[in-house]
């Protein structure tokens, strides 16, 4: 047997280059990782959008200086749920019926529009207000709630309540009203009162211009954009302090 001969025999199997493997299994480790992370991140973003917090954008001014046209704010989806709904929240709910005007839907191609809605589905877009509306809650069920005392100020059950939000150099309200709001519902006012479509102005629709508890989707607690208008919205409890429970 040649010397030759002895070395093809002898000679180790080629098996790759060592580095490549090793570089091979870091790259697919590396893409497993990254899938899980955004899988998890889009699952966790569903949850909180569906259990805990969705953002909203605000198309109108009646709830400025409160709020402006534009702004994008965040909203706790625990209340009503886990946690109560109180006077002087700031809450988003669904048209009761006939609130809204009919809308027309801006064209826009196919593409675009999936894109958009798998934003908003994973709450990564700020859901624009649709069928939805923002005002302040004025009154509870059970509550009545009267325009105006002599002073001009709006009273539940007979206290009248002072209110720091309501657009400068605006009455509470330019047409009177005595409602008693009933169970199961609430009073809600916009802050800009001259240019709010809210409970005094829709006595014709469903629940008689009152928002069943049920179409509350959550209380507003932030503003998060645009970043010059980032503002936590507090109730003003001092305003409800002394207004006693209905009788």
């Amino acid at each position: 047997m040649t010397k030759e001969h002895a070395a093809e025999q002898t000679a180790p199997p080629d098996h790759g280059a060592p580095g490549a493997e090793r570089r091979g299994g870091k790259a697919s480790s590396a893409l497993r990782e990254t899938v899980i992370v955004l899988v998890s991140a889009l699952v966790l973003s569903l949850l909180i959008k569906t259990f805990l917090a969705q953002a909203f954008y605000i198309p109108s001014g009646s709830m400025q200086t409160t709020l402006d046209i534009g702004d994008r704010v965040l909203v706790n989806k625990l209340a009503p749920g886990p946690f109560d709904v109180n006077r002087g929240d700031v809450v988003v709910f669904v048209d009761p019926g006939g609130w809204l005007p009919p809308t027309v839907e801006e064209e826009s191609s196919p593409a675009a529009e999936a894109v958009q809605r798998g934003l908003e589905f994973i709450g990564l877009l700020p859901a624009d207000s649709g069928n939805h509306l923002v005002k302040r809650l004025i009154g509870m069920p059970g509550d009545h709630v009267v325009c105006c005392d002599p002073e001009g100020r709006i009273t539940i059950n007979g206290e009248a309540i002072e209110e720091p939000y309501v657009i400068a150099g605006a009455a509470p309200s330019n047409d009177p009203f005595d409602v008693v709001v009933p169970d199961d519902h609430v009073f809600v006012l916009g802050d800009n009162r001259p240019d709010s479509k809210d409970s005094r102005y829709n006595p014709g629709s469903p629940g008689g211009g009152m928002v069943p508890i049920r179409n509350i989707v959550g209380v507003a607690f932030v503003t998060i954009w645009p970043v010059d208008r980032w503002t936590l919205l507090s109730n003003p409890g001092e305003t409800f302090a002394d207004v006693p429970d209905p009788s």
